[in-house]
């Protein structure tokens, strides 16, 4: 049975760590939006092969064992939002800023082509850092 879609096509994914449930979430993205994702899971395992990864919040996180979450990404209906949790201290910042002081985004619009050079500078930038621990 196919995941329920949210509000902005966001998939409906219970909590749980690991791959599978990141990669059933991908899964589920509507249209382009699958492609976005796919796209940045790739990423983000070729930039950090010790990746670990969970859903909350229907929500794939990316982090680091012991360091915490330092990315997510989470569909609307014209865009992908991805999330920085440490973005404030990425340089050049992500473009677009947050109620926190430290968090920091991206979108990825359905005809975009994103500078992987950036994306990958943040990536790698952003999985050096401590990351979040509450979730």
């Amino acid at each position: 049975m196919k995941p329920k879609l949210l509000s902005g096509g966001n998939p409906q994914i219970p909590k749980a760590d690991g791959d599978a449930p990141v990669q059933a979430y991908i899964a589920a993205m509507p249209g382009w939006k699958h492609d976005v994702g796919r796209y940045l899971d790739a990423l983000v395992e070729g930039c950090v092969p010790s990746v670990r990864k969970a859903v909350r919040w229907n929500t794939p996180f990316y982090g680091i064992d012991d360091q915490g979450w330092f990315l997510a990404y989470h569909c609307f209906t014209k865009y992908v939002k991805v999330t920085f949790l440490n973005g404030g201290s990425l340089r050049p910042p992500p473009p677009v800023t947050s109620r926190y002081e430290h968090v920091r985004y991206f979108h990825i619009h359905e005809d975009d082509e994103p500078d992987e050079e950036l994306l990958v500078s943040w990536i790698r930038q952003a999985s050096a850092l401590p990351g979040e621990e509450t979730f």
